[in-house]
């Protein structure tokens, strides 16, 4: 591929084809050697249980282009140890974290000219996959499953970028289930969210703000995000059994109690939106995505959220801290950049 006229600032948050991804199969009972492939086509059986009975789960993370011309990958030890959640949630064979930490640093270096140059806006998104991939017809777990990830250049996932955007609360849909997969990152969770995420859409918003699935009492997830509110001195943000524990909420909980703030991890009753000074979604695509006003299209009652249109002081601050220990602008005194050298 010709680099030369690709544009950096300009990527949108999507799939473009890279030079090499990375595979691993289980079979008879244990996990092969890593395989290096240049084909973007895996080869599945029609009864393969991924296909059938939504064995599939799935993690996002991010490498970035420092200043110093280093290459930095955020926080990958806790994405692995989350794909090992989702594949126990789903009995799936887990898929070793030192195997996983393998896997990405060389789908990183053999991909390293896709990784876009310091300030340009853009990053590598890493996606690793797992699948199970042998032929079952009846509902039990598959004794085979392949592990691959894979890499794409992407730019900011929200089209406004670091700017504050719309959300809305439909209670037609739910995302996840009270005690069903919410917890973990598995496709089915995303399926659910279409309808109701293109509604919002289509309405002019950025997502949609479920409420909890079994009462619509409390606030849940927002979109393929985290949600967090700022009120005072205090971070506040959801936690619910169907709320899927975010990488990023969890590094913006701790740079939040170190720079002063209060955190509060527990239920947060929907009319609680109201009293909120800053609000936002969090997630590795979006990092920090600004929430201006939140409206209850079944209530048709509006919370401005951002009076001004501008991004909250508390935002602004996590966002730039968050991203100066991503691209290694300031120390990592809390070890969560690898670098891939």
């Amino acid at each position: 591929m010709n680099m030369e006229n690709l544009k950096w600032s300009e990527l949108p948050f999507g799939y473009m084809k890279t030079d090499y991804n990375v595979r691993c199969f289980f079979k008879d009972g244990k996990w092969g050697e890593l395989e290096v492939s240049s084909s973007e086509i895996i080869n599945i059986h029609m009864a393969a249980t991924c296909l059938h009975y939504g064995q599939e789960a799935f993690e996002g993370l991010k490498a970035f282009r420092g200043k110093d011309g280093r290459i930095r990958v955020f926080r990958m030890d806790e994405n692995a140890k989350r794909l090992q959640a989702s594949s126990r949630a789903i009995m799936m064979a887990e898929f070793p974290p030192d195997k996983f930490e393998e896997a990405v640093r060389k789908v990183v270096l053999l991909n390293q000219r896709f990784i876009p140059p310091y300030e340009s806006g853009s990053s590598l998104y890493i996606r690793p996959l797992l699948i199970g991939m042998g032929a079952q017809v009846g509902v039990k777990p598959s004794e085979e499953y392949q592990f691959l990830v894979f890499v794409t250049p992407v730019g900011p996932y929200f089209k406004t970028g670091f700017k504050p955007s719309k959300v809305c609360i439909i209670r037609d849909y739910d995302r996840a289930a009270p005690k069903g997969t919410g917890m973990v990152k598995v496709g089915g969770n995303y399926a659910a969210s279409l309808v109701a995420g293109q509604k919002a859409q289509s309405g002019g918003y950025a997502a949609v703000l479920y409420l909890d699935p079994k009462e619509k009492k409390y606030i849940d997830e927002c979109g393929p995000a985290n949600f967090f509110g700022i009120k005072g001195n205090k971070y506040i943000t959801p936690v619910s059994g169907s709320i899927l524990p975010s990488i990023t909420n969890k590094s913006l909980m701790q740079l939040a109690e170190t720079s002063g703030l209060t955190v509060e991890r527990r239920p947060v009753p929907f009319e609680e939106i109201a009293t909120f000074d800053e609000a936002a979604e969090c997630g590795t695509a979006a990092v920090i995505a600004p929430i201006s006003q939140i409206d209850d299209l079944d209530e048709n009652k509006q919370y401005i959220i951002a009076k001004d249109g501008n991004v909250g002081p508390v935002c602004k601050k996590l966002y730039n801290k968050l991203r100066a220990i991503q691209y290694g602008d300031e120390p990592d005194l809390f070890d969560w950049t690898k670098i891939i050298e």
